[in-house]
C-alpha cells in the first residue's frame, strides 16, 4: 500500500531506532532527563525563544500554548479552516473556557487585513474581548499553503498596536523554511508562542513542542501535568525527534517535488481539480466539484489500486507525500490517480 493519508504514517528508521537505544534518560516530572531538557534547549534557541517544552502531540502543544495567552472567556482569533478550530475537537472551549471566532483565507493564506478588522480587545464588560490571534503554516487543509512572510510582518505590527498576543501553529513550519529559505529564528521573532511537530514530516515517531519565554513555559509544564501528560524516561522520544530534526529536514524538498509531480499529473487530466502552482510543499488536496464521483468513493478506488488518500469531505480529497514514498510510488499514483480522475469526467 502507497500509504498517503498522512506524513504521520512514517517508519523510524534503524538509525533513529539506535538513536532511541542509546539515550540518556531520567525522570522528566523531576527535570532529570538530560536528552530532552537539552533537545528543548536547542529547539528553543533555533526559533530564538527562551525556553521550549516537549509535547505529545500537535494538538496539546498548541492548547498548551494558547491557554497561557487567553484566559477563561476570552477570544482567539483564527482562519476557518485551521487545525486548532476543525481538528482539536473544542479542546480550547473544553479545556480553557476560550471562544474562538474565525475569518476565511482562500487556499488559508494569510491576509493579515482580516483578522485586524475582526478583533475586538478591551471590548468591555457585555462583549468578548479579543485576546490573540493564532497563524497556522503551513495550512493543512488549505493545501500545505505556506504564510507570506510580509502578511506575517503586517499582522505582528497590527497585533502589536493592539496589544494582541500571536501564537504559530508551526506543525509543519520546516516545510515552510525548506520551500521559502526563511529562516526558523526569522518566523519565530513575530510569535508569541510556537508549537511544532517532530512526527510529521520530520518522521519521528513521537513529539511536538511549545516554544516561548521562560515564564510561559513554567506555566505550561504545570498545565501539561494537569492534563495527563507529564512523562518520565521522555528522552527515549526526544533523541527520535532530535534524530529527525539533525537528519531529516533537508528531505522534506524531495516531498515537496513528489507532491507536486502528483498535482501536475493530475491537473493534466482534470484541470480543475488541482493547481500545481497551489502545492508550495508536501499536501494536495483535490477539489472534486466537477466529477460525478465523490471523495470517499475516489479514495475507495485508489485504496483498490493499493493507494490510501483521506477523504476529508463531501469533494475534498488529500494525498500527503513523506520520507517513506519513493519516486516509483509517485509514478505508480501518476499512472493510476489520472486514469480514475478520467474515469469520473468521462462520465459526467
Amino acid at each position: 500500500m502507497i500509504d498517503l493519508r498522512s506524513d504521520t504514517v512514517t517508519q523510524p528508521s534503524l538509525a533513529m531506532r539506535q538513536a532511541i537505544f542509546d539515550a540518556p534518560v531520567g525522570d522528566d516530572v523531576y527535570g532529570d532527563d538530560p536528552t530532552v531538557n537539552a533537545f528543548e534547549a536547542k529547539v528553543a534557541q533555533i526559533f530564538g525563544k527562551e525556553a521550549g517544552l516537549f509535547s505529545p502531540t500537535g494538538s496539546l502543544a498548541n492548547q498548551l500554548a494558547i491557554r497561557t495567552l487567553v484566559k477563561p472567556g476570552e477570544e482567539l482569533l483564527t482562519e476557518s479552516f485551521s487545525h486548532i478550530v476543525r481538528a482539536e475537537l473544542g479542546a480550547a472551549a473544553a479545556f480553557s473556557g476560550i471562544t474562538t471566532r474565525t475569518w476565511e483565507d482562500p487556499n488559508g493564506i494569510l491576509r493579515a487585513d482580516l483578522p485586524l478588522k475582526l478583533a475586538t480587545p478591551n471590548a468591555g464588560p457585555y462583549l468578548v474581548s479579543t485576546t490573540a490571534i493564532a497563524v497556522e503554516n503551513t495550512h493543512n487543509f488549505g493545501g500545505g499553503s505556506v504564510q507570506p512572510l510580509s502578511e506575517i510582518a503586517k499582522l505582528y505590527e497590527g497585533a502589536q498596536a493592539l496589544g494582541l498576543t500571536l501564537h504559530l501553529d508551526g506543525a509543519r513550519i520546516w516545510n515552510a523554511h525548506i520551500a521559502t529559505g526563511v529562516a526558523l529564528k526569522e518566523y519565530g521573532k513575530f510569535f508569541d508562542t510556537i508549537s511544532v511537530c517532530f512526527s510529521k514530516g520530520l518522521g519521528a515517531p513521537v513529539g511536538s513542542m511549545v516554544l516561548s519565554t521562560q515564564e510561559r513555559i513554567t506555566s505550561a509544564r504545570q498545565w501539561r501535568k494537569r492534563y495527563g501528560a507529564g512523562m518520565r524516561q521522555i528522552g527515549l522520544l526526544a533523541a527520535a525527534a532530535d534524530f529527525a530534526l539533525e537528519n531529516n529536514l533537508s528531505l522534506l524538498a524531495q516531498d515537496h517535488a513528489r507532491a507536486t509531480a502528483i498535482a501536475t499529473a493530475a491537473h493534466q487530466v482534470a484541470p480543475t481539480v488541482v493547481d500545481p502552482k497551489n502545492v508550495p510543499t508536501n499536501i494536495v488536496v483535490f477539489d472534486l466539484q466537477d466529477l460525478t464521483c465523490s471523495a470517499a468513493e475516489l479514495n475507495s478506488q485508489l485504496r483498490e489500486a493499493g493507494i490510501a488518500g483521506s477523504a476529508l469531505g463531501p469533494k475534498f480529497l488529500r494525498l500527503v507525500t513523506h520520507l517513506g514514498i519513493s519516486d516509483e510510488d509517485v509514478s505508480r499514483v501518476n499512472t493510476i490517480l489520472p486514469e480514475l480522475l478520467q474515469r469520473a469526467l468521462k462520465s459526467k
